[in-house]
């Protein structure tokens, strides 16, 4: 799985942080506070959004940030320099096995779970019931993309760019839209409660830089997949 591009992160925290079911952060929080070692791994941590979200409601926590993108990773400990609760790991997610799971009470990760196989999540659901670890998986894609200006072809480009979401983003055949429905199986046959609540974005006037990236990633993912016939000169968007 390649990195994400550092503007791109930064433009879309504060949508991720108000999309974020409070209910549902605050219970991860107190699940791990409860815990004996309160500690927590974050998967594809980026800079450490997750961290910055739960960081107030569990401040006992010791957290491990992981992901493959160094330079990420080194941003993300340049802003939390002044936190001696956070260490961080250079991995790869592929490699579970090397992810030193069993020291963690809770195992976090936003906007990952559409990105990987079914595969990876069934293993990781496997790993975690056997360690009896908690999960929390937030800001997942769903498939549902609404226009406050509506246009004819919005539904055929949203069914283009979901089938997109299919494709491979480092982990195999990526779950996309399914990936909810399909990590909440996993863990409910793996014994797990599981709890899950809505994480809307609400891109606004006050996001136009976020709005152009968006919707220019949108129209490139949907190019890729052929399912839209264009003119020459039209756009797509």
């Amino acid at each position: 799985m390649s990195g994400f591009d550092l503007n791109w992160l930064d433009l879309r925290e504060p949508l991720d942080q108000q999309a974020r079911d409070q209910t549902l952060l605050e219970k991860a929080a107190r699940f791990v506070q409860s815990a004996q070692r309160r500690t927590i791994l974050d998967l594809g941590s980026g800079t450490g959004s997750t961290f910055r979200a739960m960081a107030p409601y569990a401040p006992d926590a010791q957290w491990r940030l992981i992901d493959l993108d160094e330079k990420l990773l080194q941003e993300a400990a340049r802003r939390h320099a002044q936190d001696n609760n956070v260490a961080y790991q250079h991995s790869n997610l592929n490699d579970l096995a090397s992810l030193s799971l069993d020291k963690a009470d809770l195992v976090s990760a936003s906007a990952l779970f559409d990105l990987c196989s079914q595969e990876f999540v069934d293993d990781l659901a496997d790993r975690l019931v056997k360690l009896r670890s908690g999960l929390y998986a937030a800001l997942n894609y769903t498939g549902e993309i609404s226009f406050s200006i509506s246009h004819t072809d919005d539904e055929l480009m949203v069914r283009s760019f979901n089938h997109h979401q299919n494709s491979d983003k480092g982990f195999g055949p990526a779950l996309g839209p399914r990936s909810t429905h399909a990590l909440a199986a996993a863990l409910s046959r793996s014994g797990y409660r599981v709890e899950i609540a809505q994480s809307d974005w609400l891109i606004d006037k006050t996001a136009i830089e976020l709005h152009r990236l968006f919707v220019d990633g949108m129209a490139s993912a949907v190019a890729e997949t052929g399912m839209v016939g264009l003119t020459k000169n039209q756009p797509m968007a």
